[in-house]
């Protein structure tokens, strides 16, 4: 099942190099609109949010609708953690405030030789 969003943690990495995996991956510009921390763009018709060191030395890229080539979290985290060399964070599946926060610091780790490990991750 598709996910509504995509949402990815991507560690050491400006914002320029998403810019240039997201316009490879999506064939389309992005031109971003700077604010703080947080940089917002349209790219193929799909709102992205880029927020700086979101947690630490991980920067947040959420990509705000359905239409995008990768059908959750843990396919977009592969694809970017391979085109960018490097570790790329995700949840393990689409959540929503009504989970609660029973498995909230649970967490997959995906590093650019493909590997995927389940980790606990405490970002608040």
């Amino acid at each position: 099942m598709r996910q509504p969003d995509i949402e990815i943690y991507v560690k050491d990495i400006d914002r320029t190099a998403i810019t240039v995996w997201l316009e490879s991956a999506l064939n389309a510009p992005c031109v971003w609109q700077e604010k703080g921390r947080v940089s917002r763009c349209e790219c193929a018709g799909i709102p992205v949010v880029w927020f700086e060191k979101a947690v630490g030395k991980w920067h947040s890229l959420l990509l705000e609708s359905a239409s995008t080539p990768w059908a959750d979290d843990t396919e977009c985290a592969l694809a970017a953690a391979a085109a960018l060399q490097t570790n790329v964070r995700c949840a393990p599946g689409s959540w929503q405030e009504a989970d609660g926060d029973s498995n909230v610091d649970q967490w997959l780790s995906t590093s650019a030789d493909g590997s995927v490990e389940s980790i606990v991750w405490h970002t608040s």
